[in-house]
């Protein structure tokens, strides 16, 4: 972790932060605030930990990831050299703002549904900022909802390109059986009626209902129930899911929803580094 949050920083301050050694003079210690502008869920605290001891920074942090924060309200302080706070200043916020925007739409959504009275869970998807999928994942885990995949190799999921090429979702399902650990739950994509099915008695454990609209996944659930199915298999639906909807689609009968935009459309919590000059001289 201390070495991707290293990369990170090292990608923004380039060949060295000119503004700063410019205008900064060496050896001056100061301290800092890391504040919330705007009132959600904190992600990232334990990141901004890692990175700022990395630099030999004192941190204090004074919230925990996954707490709800107010606007204005104080995260952690940072005391150490001047220079090295400045410098490390936007990938620290760029980090937590991120992360945190992530975590309150996430805790967004599932109050929404638990609002409702529904218990249906609420995962991202992969689509996630290039380089960051570790930070997106984690801050919908402590938003309270599921990663789904971190990796490709987490489960075997059987999109629409791996049935065009096997042939049909039978026959998908029925070779990755052949081959798979034990360890390993098999999910399959579907975009219709018959393929959840199909899906199902071939001995998928999850059927992800492609863009299905909400009255599409009534008939989907209502088909297993009356062959006796239903208990047998999680159902997941995706696609064009959003705030806007997602209680539709937990009325329909699905155990998970999956949501994109709660990744890739998610507004970064407004966050803010107020540092102030102390004294001449490394702090001990």
């Amino acid at each position: 972790m201390e070495e991707r949050l290293r990369q990170i920083l090292a990608e923004d301050v380039g060949q060295g932060d000119i503004s700063t050694e410019l205008v900064v003079p060496a050896g001056i210690t100061a301290k800092a605030e890391v504040v919330s502008k705007d009132q959600g869920v904190v992600a990232g605290i334990e990141e901004a930990e890692i990175l700022l001891e990395s630099l030999d920074l004192e941190v204090e942090a004074l919230v925990r990831d996954g707490e709800e924060v107010e606007r204005n309200q104080v995260l952690f302080r940072i005391c150490g050299d001047a220079r090295t706070i400045l410098s490390v200043e936007r990938t620290l916020l760029n980090v937590l703002s991120r992360m945190s925007g992530i975590a309150t739409a996430t805790r967004k959504v599932i109050e929404q549904l638990q609002g409702s009275g529904f218990k249906t869970r609420v995962a991202c998807t992969r689509k996630t900022a290039p380089g960051l999928l570790y930070f997106d994942k984690k801050a919908v885990l402590l938003g309270g909802g599921d990663t789904h995949r971190l990796h490709l190799d987490d489960m075997i999921l059987i999109k629409d390109n791996h049935v065009s090429l096997a042939g049909s979702v039978r026959k998908a399902v029925v070779k990755a059986k052949e081959h798979a650990s034990l360890s390993k739950k098999i999910e399959v994509e579907v975009s219709n009626i018959e393929d959840v099915m199909a899906a199902v008695e071939a001995g998928a454990d999850i059927v992800m209902l492609d863009n299905f609209s909400p009255k599409r996944v009534e008939k989907a659930v209502a088909l297993l129930k009356k062959k006796g199915l239903r208990g047998c298999v999680v159902l997941e639906a995706s696609g064009g899911i959003t705030s806007e909807n997602v209680v539709e689609f937990a009325r329909s009968g699905v155990d998970l929803v999956s949501m994109g935009e709660i990744t890739h459309s998610t507004r970064a919590l407004n966050m803010s580094l107020e540092v102030m000059p102390v004294k001449k001289g490394r702090s001990t």
